[in-house]
């Protein structure tokens, strides 16, 4: 899935292998991705992930007041996250506070927005209500 990594250790995506290089997915190598996929194909989760790359580090229920949900609910989908590596925890007094560790995770935003752009500018139809 997707390599933790610690602080200052580099973005070990740069420095991989170029995509055009490497030998075609396998099964389990594109299962992988999907399931990775999957987890981040939640506009919940995405939004909870911007507004950590904007902030840095964040409490749940500042995370929560900042895309106008519950605690409880915000905490569920943080958890998800936390389970694939993509977020470290800390807890101080009763708040626990979210990082991004996986550095790969802000130039998959960063990719996926300019892409969405993209998409958007030549269709000129709206994402969400395509089927």
């Amino acid at each position: 899935m997707v390599a933790r990594k610690s602080p200052g250790s580099g973005d070990s995506c740069s420095r991989s292998m170029s995509i055009k290089r490497r030998a075609i997915l396998s099964p389990i190598e594109a299962g992988g991705l999907a399931s990775v996929f999957k987890v981040l194909a939640n506009d919940t989760r995405l939004r909870l992930l911007h507004a950590l790359v904007r902030a840095d580090e964040m409490c749940v229920s500042d995370l929560a007041a900042s895309i106008g949900m519950k605690p409880q609910a915000v905490s569920n989908q943080l958890q998800r996250l936390s389970d694939l590596g993509i977020l470290a925890s800390r807890r101080d007094g009763n708040n626990v506070h979210y990082r991004i560790v996986d550095l790969c995770v802000r130039s998959l935003l960063e990719q996926g927005m300019c892409l969405m752009k993209e998409v958007t500018s030549r269709t000129a139809l709206p994402l969400r209500g395509r089927r």
